[in-house]
């Protein structure tokens, strides 16, 4: 059985607000981040050069998105739900099948350091 892990943040800011700032986070997550005509993201991560591409519906709420490094390659379900005047931002990663148990942690780990940064980037737009 495939392992996997869903992280939950909370935003103030309304769903149509935090859906359109997701599509633009990688810029300010990541300082190299371009985009280039047929949608995708490439950047530098410190395992190298990686690239990611939304598949998003706004009315539905879904970012899911296609990370690829040179690491592994994820396929990532990624939801905006609203709550009122606030969101939910949901994203579940499974472990792709050449990481190690351990290496899936650490990558864990990263991620939600990087959707607590994503939430204060949201927050203060």
């Amino acid at each position: 059985m495939t392992r996997s892990n869903t992280i939950t943040i909370f935003v103030n800011r309304k769903t149509a607000d935090v859906f359109d700032a997701v599509l633009d986070c990688p810029k300010e997550i990541m300082s190299d981040a371009e985009k280039d005509d047929d949608g995708w993201w490439s950047f530098t991560t410190p395992r190298g050069h990686a690239k990611m591409k939304f598949n998003e519906n706004k009315q539905l709420g879904i970012l899911d998105h296609l990370f690829v490094d040179n690491e592994a390659t994820w396929h990532v379900p990624m939801r905006v739900v609203s709550n009122g005047e606030h969101s939910a931002i949901i994203i579940t990663l499974f472990k792709p099948d050449n990481l190690s148990d351990q290496l899936f942690d650490e990558r864990m780990k990263e991620m939600e350091k990087i959707m607590e940064n994503m939430k204060q980037i949201i927050e203060k737009t």
